[in-house]
């Protein structure tokens, strides 16, 4: 089993940024995956961003290329997502999840949930 907790949510102006950050606990391996993820309302849940514990590849949608920055600090076992100017349809509840899959870049296989940080931009 593997423990999620999303931090760093809140509201925000447009062009602004915020940090999100998930603590991981519980087992653990060397290879697998930690990945962003965000559902709007009324939207089906979509990928944002992921990156692999064992050699930090990162892969990010296509939305928030160039704004959005994912990171993991190994020792704290914690991922960070950087998202920078901000913009309102970013506004989402934002969740961290845990992949083992070796389709964890393509956001796929993922088996573990935090319960996720509200992000809300405002125009």
């Amino acid at each position: 089993q593997v423990q999620l907790v999303e931090s760093g949510g809140g509201l925000v102006q447009a062009g602004g940024s915020l940090r999100l950050s998930c603590a991981v606990s519980g087992r653990t391996y060397s290879s697998y995956a930690l990945g962003w993820f965000r559902q709007a309302p009324g939207k089906e849940r979509e990928f944002v961003a992921a990156i692999s514990l064992s050699d930090r590849r990162t892969y990010y949608a296509d939305a928030v290329k160039g704004r959005f920055t994912i990171s993991r600090d190994n020792a704290k076992n914690t991922v960070y997502l950087q998202m920078n100017s901000l913009k309102p349809e970013d506004t989402a509840l934002y969740y961290c999840a845990a992949s083992f899959s070796s389709y964890w870049s393509i956001g796929r296989g993922y088996d573990y949930w935090g319960q996720g940080t509200q992000v809300t931009v405002s125009s």
